[in-house]
């Protein structure tokens, strides 16, 4: 209960925070990020903790160098409190996602609907990239089991493993609920709902990179969906999902087979009070974000006569979600003092001076740069949270001659390219699991993904400028 009750405690004086502006409580939400690390992190094991002490280690070495009063120290330690109180809230949005009836008429519209290689493959994207976008990672079990209602065939197997991850990667340039959001616009000061017409046009745009990097094989008349495949319990998922599928399927007692409607309604009801929010509100976005994952599955659930499906979400969500969540919370904490800590250095201020004799655009240099770094970083193991912090708190935009929002998506496009080919990404590791292969099997497809969609991303950054 100590890892919960810590979290939870720094994201309410964060709160407090944003809402009052107090001085003071900087230093008690610098003292609680610490406080909060030093309890986590002999919970750590294997790479996540080497990288998440390295960077304790090294924003202290930095701050230290640098003879820093005490409150550059609380602002660097309070860099990342905004993803952690996003953490505290923002799973809350998948309890109605959840309801029986909704997986049922899912399953059934996969049952139904879905009848070839190419529908299986670029509805499996899109339903991960929606649902994606609300209950984050848990979107990836949820729509494997989704897909493999019926058996599948080995080789459409292995691109549902490309559409579930690509799927992921679009939720990210666009959901408010990520965390790559909820650092981007508090970071640079942007607003959400003028990023999302740009951001769901790049995320249809990935889509269509996705479908046509696999579309030769997917027209390949082997592969089709309704050839006989291997039995559906040789293909066993993460445990607990199976039985969410069971327990909606004694409930589908409806005909039809199309994608339910009141699920439809819930989650554009759930974009659409925040966009309506952010339009009226003065308020940052992670504040709306948390307020709006509260009340909207509250007042759904009710609405449905499902209040006992959300008190227990509520209950899971303490009990399960948070406490799996300590990891990322910990390992995002350090990533941001550490890049807090590099920012009083002043370097990005003197980078643009660097980069200011390549005879290209500044931008385009800056942009590329960061793209190529992303890959790297993402292909050895390094979170996309490390060089997006340092890059998003540590350089200003009008430095490189680009607008606070194209560089939000900037760095939201080279998110989002980074994580599917990534050996230690959640996602990846997760449908290892499901699928029963090594993760590098699960990555190494994505790579001529990444790199169409590094080229786009710098087209597509080039085509708003104009």
């Amino acid at each position: 209960m100590l890892d919960q009750s810590i979290i939870l405690l720094l994201a309410a004086v964060f709160i407090l925070q944003q809402f009052t502006r107090w001085e003071m409580l900087t230093a008690v939400l610098g003292v609680l990020v610490f406080v909060a690390i030093a309890i986590l992190l002999p919970r750590l094991k294997g790479v996540t903790l080497l990288l998440t002490s390295a960077f304790v280690v090294g924003g202290v070495v930095l701050m230290l160098v640098q003879k820093a009063d005490a409150r550059m120290w609380w602002s660097a330690a309070g860099m990342n409190a905004t993803i952690v109180t996003l953490f505290a809230f923002a799973p809350l949005f998948g309890i109605p996602v959840r309801l029986p009836k909704y997986v049922a008429a899912l399953r059934r519209f996969y049952e139904t609907k879905v009848q070839s290689g190419i529908v299986l493959y670029a509805g499996t994207q899109l339903l991960t990239q929606i649902m994606g976008a609300f209950i984050n990672v848990g979107s990836i079990s949820v729509v494997y089991h989704l897909a493999f209602v019926k058996p599948r065939p080995a080789g459409i197997s292995k691109l549902l493993a490309n559409a579930l991850n690509r799927g992921f990667a679009g939720a990210i340039v666009w959901s408010p609920y990520f965390a790559a959001m909820a650092l981007i616009t508090s970071a640079l000061g942007v607003r959400w709902s003028e990023l999302l017409p740009y951001l769901i046009v790049l995320s249809l745009l990935s889509f269509l990179v996705s479908v046509g990097i696999d579309l030769r094989k997917l027209l390949d008349p082997e592969r089709e969906v309704k050839k006989e495949a291997a039995p559906l319990s040789d293909q066993q998922g993460e445990p607990g999902e199976s039985s969410v599928i069971s327990e909606a399927e004694a409930e589908d007692r409806q005909g039809g087979g199309g994608f339910p409607i009141g699920l439809g309604i819930y989650l554009a009801t759930a974009i659409a009070v925040i966009l309506i929010l952010e339009s009226i509100v003065d308020l940052p976005m992670v504040l709306i974000t948390c307020m709006t994952a509260v009340v909207v599955p509250l007042l759904w659930c009710l609405a449905q006569g499902q209040g006992s499906v959300y008190r227990q979400g509520l209950v899971n969500h303490m009990q399960v979600t948070l406490p799996s969540l300590k990891k990322e919370i910990t390992l995002f904490l350090a990533a941001g003092f550490f890049s807090g800590s590099i920012g009083a250095t002043g370097i990005g201020d003197s980078l643009p001076e660097l980069l200011a004799g390549i005879p290209i655009p500044i931008w385009l240099s800056f942009s590329v740069m960061v793209v190529i770094l992303m890959i790297i970083s993402a292909l050895i193991g390094l979170h996309p949270i490390v060089l997006v912090t340092i890059f998003a708190t540590g350089i200003d935009p009008g430095a490189i001659q680009m607008s606070a929002n194209d560089y939000a998506i900037l760095l939201l496009g080279g998110w989002a390219l980074s994580n599917p080919i990534s050996p230690a990404s959640a996602v990846n590791n997760l449908l290892a699991g499901l699928f029963k292969k090594p993760v590098f099997e699960m990555a190494s497809p994505n790579y001529k993904y990444a790199a169409c969609m590094a080229v786009l991303l710098l087209l597509f950054i080039l085509v708003i400028r104009i």
